[in-house]
């Protein structure tokens, strides 16, 4: 897989952070959203910045103080999320529970970074199930092809799980039926 280097030193940042939160008893944040379709893609859809899941929060955003990262200040600057100034890519815990609790945690796919440590990403079968529900809502139409493409790049995907994840994101509105262009 080849990520951009920004990216890349983004993901060992966390795996560095995910480390220390593991070290403190604490489970380690799950990479969602948009950095975990470019790790899925290998690069192919990328974003600007890393979405997180974490349920400790407050011991995650101190941990992050601690390894340089920074709230943004100032005019025009959104202060919900941190950023390292060495990166410039944007850190946001966006949810406490992954997926509402609607995500089975056990398939978050753990990612090596060697001496940076792991990163947690929520199952392939998640975030398609995440950008087809955001794509049924038509508040993100671009969500269908972000889906498709995750859909024909991940491999081993556990069909029944996503049918039953795309179901439960769409009020049953679509299903793994629609993933191909032929849908």
């Amino acid at each position: 897989m080849k990520l951009r280097p920004q990216f890349e030193q983004g993901l060992r940042a966390l795996g560095r952070v995910s480390a220390e939160m593991e070290a403190a008893g604490q489970r380690p944040p799950v990479l969602v959203g948009g950095g975990a379709v470019e790790i899925y893609t290998g690069g192919a859809i990328s974003t600007g910045d890393f979405d997180l899941s974490c349920g400790r929060q407050d011991v995650l955003e101190a941990i992050m103080q601690r390894h340089g990262f920074v709230r943004p200040s100032g005019p025009g600057m959104a202060t919900r999320g941190w950023v390292h100034p060495e990166l410039g890519m944007g850190f946001e815990v966006v949810a406490d529970v992954l997926l509402d609790g609607l995500a089975d945690r056990t398939m978050a796919q753990v990612f090596e970074l060697g001496a940076d440590g792991t990163v947690t990403v929520i199952a392939p079968e998640d975030i398609i199930a995440d950008r087809m529900g955001q794509y049924a809502s038509g508040s993100a139409p671009q969500m269908l092809e972000q889906a498709r493409a995750l859909y024909a790049l991940c491999e081993g995907l556990d069909l029944a799980y996503m049918e039953r994840r795309i179901s439960e994101e769409t009020g049953g509105d679509l299903g793994v039926g629609d993933l191909t262009d032929e849908a």
